[in-house]
């Protein structure tokens, strides 16, 4: 065996440091996909009822659309109909100081702390903020605060449709529309949580922006969006 292939084979040998699970109560709606489960999830994420409609629109498409056959790509036959489009933990966190220490023990241990730490005093730490997504929902986003003072908004989707609705709906949609493909219309039919970013003109983001995901759940679908507008002149960072 050549010391590449070795190296691959050991690599994959070793046990997934991230695969474990994250025990907690979870709400998690019955597997299945109807106008039913999408209105829920729009109820559960408080939305506008422009928004409810912009996601029947979208199953509808989707409805009418075919699996796509992709060259030199092998798998199943997915059942859409045996995934759960939401789950989410039951504790609802309002801000950083409620989440659950389970959940900030669980970042922790990924090496993606959420904890807003200053830089220390001649320590060379570029600091990130970071959008935590877990299963179907933002449980925490960092350093909010510090960037509306520059006049960047960063936060989940969820939060911008309530708090920033003119935004969202200028700009959703706009670069990859419902009907470019099967799977955008299924995305903007039951998508639940994802990060929003919006920098003003010839404004200059202060600091790297991050989004982790991660899924808990079995048998769910983990569907995000996210939408990121950067107006005339402006620069931002990002990775998910």
């Amino acid at each position: 065996m050549s010391d590449r292939n070795q190296a691959v084979h050991d690599r994959l040998a070793r046990e997934y440091s991230a695969g474990f699970v994250t025990e907690i109560e979870t709400e998690t709606l019955p597997p299945g996909l109807d106008e039913d489960v999408v209105r829920a999830i729009s109820a559960k994420k408080d939305e506008p009822s422009w928004m409810t409609e912009w996601r029947l629109e979208a199953l509808r498409r989707w409805r009418t659309m075919s699996t796509p056959n992709w060259a030199h790509v092998s798998f199943d036959p997915i059942d859409f109909e045996a995934i759960s489009y939401f789950s989410a933990p039951r504790n609802k966190p309002k801000s950083l100081d409620e989440v659950d220490p389970e959940l900030l023990r669980t970042y922790d241990k990924l090496g993606i702390p959420l904890h807003e730490r200053e830089a220390l005093a001649g320590v060379e730490r570029p600091q990130i903020a970071v959008d935590a997504v877990f299963d179907s929902v933002s449980i925490a986003t960092t350093f909010k605060d510090r960037l509306r003072d520059a006049g960047v908004i960063f936060c989940s989707i969820a939060e911008a449709m309530r708090e920033h609705p003119e935004l969202v709906r200028k700009y959703l949609g706009s670069v990859v529309p419902v009907s470019d493909n099967f799977y955008a219309a299924l995305n903007s039919a039951v998508f639940s949580d994802g990060s929003f970013v919006y920098v003003p003109k010839h404004t200059r983001c202060p600091m790297e922006l991050s989004t982790y995901f991660r899924i808990n759940a079995e048998n769910t679908g983990q569907f995000e969006r996210t939408l990121i507008v950067a107006d005339e002149g402006s620069y931002v960072s990002y990775l998910e």
